[in-house]
C-alpha cells in the first residue's frame, strides 16, 4: 500500500454503522466494509475513512466507548461463511426471535440490534465450547495462541465486560465498592466459590472469542483492502470515557476530577451550554507525568493495536496532546452550569472554572511549553505507527504553533476550506495546502454541503428571518457563497440549486494540493443527512443509515456518471 504524500489519493467517509450491506442485521459490518471497499476501487477512491470501531456501552457514540483496544461485536460480519461456529438455522432461529423489518429500513434500533446480534454470537460461542474448546483443535489452539498476544489488555477488558453484564450498566460507581477496579475485583473473585470462579471464567472466555472473531475478521478486512489497492483510515479518539475499561484497569493514568473538552466555537451553537462554556466530553483527563514513567506505554498500545487493522489513523482532537480544555465538573451537571455567570460557577464547582491543562496559550512561554509538551507525546506514537501514516484532527480554535509542529513532526492535518482563511477574510487557495495535508468540506459532525447550500440561498431569497427586506443577512449569504465558489472555481451569478453546484464544488476540493482529499458519503452523494449534532442530545446521532444498500450504488446512473467524471482527479501525482 502505498502512502506517501507524492501519491495523491481521494477517498470516502462513511460511519460504518450506516452502511447497508447484503447480509447485514440491521447496522453496517465487516461484511458491509468488504463492499464498500469493492465499490470504492471501482470507482477510484482509494482511501475509506471510518469513525471509531471501538465497543460502546449504554451510549452508542464512538466516541465514548468503553475501551480503547476492544472492537464493537455489533461491526462482526454473521454469515457461517465466515464464522464456522454458526449455521443458517442458528441464525433463522435467532432472527424469529428478535428480527423485525423495521431494523433494516430505518436507522439503527440498537434495543434491537445489540440483543439479535449478542444471541447470534453466544450461540456460537456455545458451539465453539462444546466443539473446538472441549476437544482441543486446531482452532481452539489458534484461540489459545491469539489469547496469549493480548494479555495486556484482554483480561482486563473480560472482566470489566462480565461485571458491566452483572449489573446492566458501566457506570462502575454503582458496582459493589469490591468490584470498581480491576485489581480489586480479581480479589473479590477469587475468594468465590469454585462453582461461581468457573461460571465467571466462562463469561469471561465468552467475552475473549468475541474479541478474537472480531479482531480476526478485520485483519482479514485489511488484507482483502490491500489487495483492492484501498487503504482504511481508522480514528483514534483523543480521550477515553470515565466507565470504560481503561479506566477500571489503570484508574492512576487518568485524573477523573477534570472532564476534557472544548472551548466555546462559533462552529458549534449546539444548545446554550455549548455556545456558553464550550463541548464536555465527558472524558477523564490523562495523568501525563505517571504514563511518562512507563514509557506511554498504554497509548503505545492504542496505535499498535490500531495499526493491526488500519492503514492510516486519525487521532480525533489531536490538539488535546498540547494542551486540553478541562471542565471542573461532569456532563451530568451541564444543565446546571449553562444559565450561570462565571463567578456563581466558580463557587458551585468548588473554586475551579473551566481552562486549559496542563498550561493557557496567554504567553509565549506557555506556548513554547504546550508545544514542547504535544511534540514529546506525538513523536511516541510517530515511532510507533511504523511504515503507517498518522494524520492529526486540528479543527476548531487551533494555536499558532500546532500546525508547524503537526508538519516537523510528518503528521497530515487537516484542511476545511470554509475555516483555511487569510488575513483579509478571503479563503487561502487549495493550491496553496501544504501537501502533508487532508482536505475534506465536513467531517461527521458538521452540516453537509447541501444543507449548507440550501441554507444559504433560502436566506438569499427570503431573508434569515423570513422577511424580503433583511438585506444584512441576504449579503452576508451572498458574500459566504462566493467566496467558497470562487475557491472551487466557478462563480454564481444568480439563486442556483445545490445540483448545478455539486460537481464543481466537489471538483474544487480533488484541485487541492493535499495529499488526501476525503468525502464525506452525504456530500458525495449530494443528499442531507447527519450523523452527529455537538452538543445535542438525540435518538437520531449515530444511527442514521444511508438509504440505499452498496449493492445498489453501481446502479445510480447519475451517481456513476458522476464518478466517471471525476475519475481523473480522483489520483493526481506531480
Amino acid at each position: 500500500m502505498e502512502l506517501s504524500p507524492e501519491h495523491k489519493m481521494a477517498g470516502i467517509l462513511a460511519p460504518l454503522f450506516a452502511l447497508r450491506g447484503v447480509n447485514d442485521l440491521g447496522i453496517g459490518d465487516v461484511g458491509a466494509l468488504r463492499e464498500l471497499v469493492d465499490w470504492s476501487a471501482s470507482v477510484g477512491l482509494r482511501v475509506v475513512q471510518l469513525l471509531p470501531v471501538n465497543e460502546t456501552g449504554n451510549d452508542n457514540s464512538p466516541y465514548n466507548a468503553i475501551s480503547s483496544v476492544a472492537l464493537d461485536p455489533l461491526t462482526i460480519e454473521l454469515t457461517p461463511e465466515v464464522l464456522p461456529e454458526l449455521t443458517s438455522e442458528i441464525i433463522l432461529e435467532e432472527k424469529d426471535r428478535f428480527y423485525l423489518r423495521s431494523m433494516y429500513e430505518g436507522p439503527v434500533l440498537y434495543k434491537m440490534v445489540k440483543p439479535l446480534k449478542y444471541a447470534i454470537l453466544q450461540r456460537a460461542f456455545q458451539h465453539f465450547t462444546t466443539g473446538a474448546w472441549n476437544n482441543q483443535t486446531p482452532r481452539a489452539q489458534q484461540f489459545q495462541q491469539w489469547l496469549s498476544e493480548q494479555d495486556s489488555w484482554l483480561p482486563g477488558f473480560a472482566l470489566f465486560r462480565v461485571l458491566m453484564d452483572e449489573h446492566n450498566t458501566e457506570r462502575w460507581e454503582s458496582w459493589p465498592q469490591e468490584q470498581r477496579t480491576f485489581a480489586s475485583a480479581q480479589v473479590w473473585l477469587e475468594s468465590q466459590p469454585v462453582q461461581v470462579r468457573a461460571e465467571w471464567e466462562s463469561r469471561q472466555r465468552e467475552v475473549m472469542y468475541v474479541q478474537w472473531i472480531a479482531w480476526t475478521q478485520w485483519a482479514t478486512l485489511k488484507k482483502y483492502a490491500d489487495s483492492k489497492g484501498v487503504a482504511l483510515m481508522g480514528d483514534i479518539p483523543f480521550g477515553v470515557s470515565l466507565y470504560s475499561a481503561d479506566f477500571f484497569c489503570e484508574p492512576e493514568i487518568f485524573d477523573p476530577r477534570w472532564s476534557g473538552g472544548a472551548p466555546p466555537e462559533p462552529t458549534f451553537q449546539g444548545d446554550l451550554f455549548t455556545a456558553r462554556w464550550g463541548q464536555n466530553w465527558g472524558v477523564p483527563l490523562y495523568r501525563w507525568e505517571v504514563l511518562a514513567k512507563n514509557h506511554l506505554q498504554w497509548w503505545r498500545q492504542r496505535v499498535r493495536k490500531v495499526r493491526e487493522v488500519f492503514h492510516v489513523f486519525r487521532i480525533d482532537h489531536v490538539l488535546g496532546f498540547y494542551r486540553v480544555y478541562g471542565f471542573p465538573w461532569r456532563p451530568e451537571r451541564n444543565a446546571e452550569f449553562a444559565p450561570l455567570e462565571q463567578e456563581v460557577a466558580r463557587t458551585e464547582a468548588g473554586g475551579d472554572l473551566p481552562r486549559f491543562h496542563p498550561n493557557p496559550d496567554d504567553t509565549e512561554v506557555q506556548k513554547l511549553a504546550n508545544r514542547a509538551h504535544g511534540e514529546a507525546l506525538l513523536a511516541a506514537l510517530v515511532e510507533e505507527t511504523g511504515r503507517y501514516r498518522l494524520i492529526g484532527e486540528d479543527l476548531g480554535t487551533v494555536p499558532d504553533y500546532v500546525r508547524p509542529s503537526l508538519e516537523s513532526l510528518h503528521i497530515a492535518g487537516f484542511k476545511v476550506p470554509m475555516w483555511e482563511k487569510a488575513w483579509d477574510t478571503r479563503l487561502i487557495p487549495g493550491a496553496d495546502y501544504c501537501r502533508l495535508s487532508v482536505a475534506t468540506y465536513a467531517t461527521h459532525d458538521h452540516e453537509p454541503l447541501r444543507v449548507m447550500w440550501e441554507r444559504w440561498m433560502q436566506i438569499i431569497a427570503h431573508g434569515e428571518s423570513g422577511r424580503p427586506e433583511d438585506a444584512e443577512a441576504r449579503n452576508a449569504a451572498w458574500w459566504e457563497v462566493r467566496r467558497l465558489a470562487a475557491w472551487a472555481g466557478f462563480e454564481v451569478p444568480r439563486i442556483l440549486e445545490f445540483e448545478q453546484v455539486h460537481e464543481p464544488l466537489l471538483r474544487g476540493l480533488l484541485a487541492c494540493n493535499s495529499w488526501l482529499a476525503i468525502f464525506m458519503v452525504t456530500d458525495l452523494f449530494g443528499t442531507a443527512q447527519r450523523f452527529n449534532v455537538p452538543g445535542a442530545v438525540a435518538d437520531s446521532n449515530w444511527s442514521e443509515r444511508i438509504e440505499r444498500p452498496i449493492a445498489e450504488w453501481p446502479r445510480d446512473q447519475q451517481l456513476s456518471a458522476l464518478l466517471e467524471r471525476l475519475g481523473s482527479q480522483f489520483a493526481r501525482n506531480p
